[in-house]
């Protein structure tokens, strides 16, 4: 049953974004980085819109050549001109709590979406497709809550697009480490790493117990991600290396709930490591912070206390369920 709405039209909306992110850097003579910025987020936006199109070793080289403009110093900030403190802090007075109402849209869109849009159908056609609901009503929500922005803000549309810019441009190139750090789990577990992980696993832990395989795991999953930066780079890895051969064939766990408790217990991770730029370091820079660590030691002890929950949780279910 062929779908009406895919998640490649969403690629293809960020991947307009991006292209006017790069235009307005290519127009922007006061640019510090004017044409190595102009050119990675312009090379970003092929990737977005035509990469299903494109064949993956062209991808890997437009990637390349994204990496290289990075390394070299070529991509950087626009000094352009926007809104006082002041300016801003009024502005916010009198919206007050309206300007959460379109955030909120996301994730309510995003359960919605996931719960009843799999099951609408015209005839030969789906509406969207079931294995990919979930994207695609987070990418419904945002068209939403951009609408809705607008609305409440009463801005010109020209304005999420400048502030998109600004944001984008901020983040910098750190904006594409959660995808090269994922690709990067897949291309460790296709060179075997998992098998080796195991082997050293089952040597240096009692993985007999059952409990010892789950804490293993968890552990695992947040350590690797601390090292990778990315929870989607440590899953395949520890995954088939701990996992699948401990949890789920040693000892009768169930998959799905291992997994979906593990990935959480990567995240965990995720909040320890300044690996994780875009999450950890970013923040620090767009919020003015005088330590670029302070969102990570602020996140140290829940994270902590979630990874200790995440190991009790998984011990308890993933054996009975």
């Amino acid at each position: 049953m062929k779908p009406l709405i895919t998640v490649e039209f969403f690629y293809g909306v960020a991947g307009a974004m991006l292209a006017l992110v790069a235009g307005r850097i290519a127009r922007d003579a006061g640019h510090p980085k004017r044409w190595g910025s102009a050119l990675f987020w312009g090379l970003l936006s092929v990737v977005f819109i035509f990469g299903k199109l494109l064949p993956p070793v062209g991808t890997g080289y437009l990637l390349l050549a994204m990496v290289l403009l990075a390394a070299a110093g070529q991509v950087g900030r626009s000094h352009e001109a926007t809104s006082s403190k002041a300016e801003r802090v009024l502005r916010a007075g009198g919206l007050q709590d309206r300007i959460f109402w379109p955030v909120l849209l996301i994730p309510a869109s995003a359960i919605a979406g996931s719960l009843g849009l799999a099951g609408i159908h015209f005839g030969p056609f789906a509406l969207v497709d079931p294995k990919q609901a979930t994207l695609i009503s987070v990418g419904i929500g945002m068209l939403l809550a951009l609408a809705a922005g607008l609305k409440v803000t009463r801005a010109r549309i020209a304005v999420p697009v400048a502030e998109g810019s600004r944001l984008l441009q901020t983040v910098g190139w750190a904006v594409i480490l959660p995808q090269l750090l994922a690709a990067l789990g897949g291309i460790f577990a296709q060179a075997g790493v998992g098998p080796v992980v195991a082997g050293l696993v089952a040597q240096a832990l009692p993985t007999q117990f059952p409990f010892v395989a789950v804490a293993a795991y968890c552990l695992g999953m947040a350590l690797f991600t601390v090292i990778m930066g990315n929870a989607f780079a440590a899953f395949p890895v520890i995954t088939l290396g701990i996992g699948l051969p401990l949890i789920v064939q040693q000892h009768h766990g169930n998959p799905a709930i291992m997994a979906s408790i593990g990935m959480l217990s990567g995240y965990c991770g995720t909040l320890l490591t300044p690996m994780a730029a875009n999450f950890n370091l970013v923040p620090a820079l767009l919020l003015e912070l005088p330590d670029k660590h302070a969102v990570i030691k602020a996140q140290i002890p829940i994270a902590l206390v979630i990874l200790a929950a995440n190991v009790l949780l998984m011990y308890f279910c993933v054996y009975r369920f």
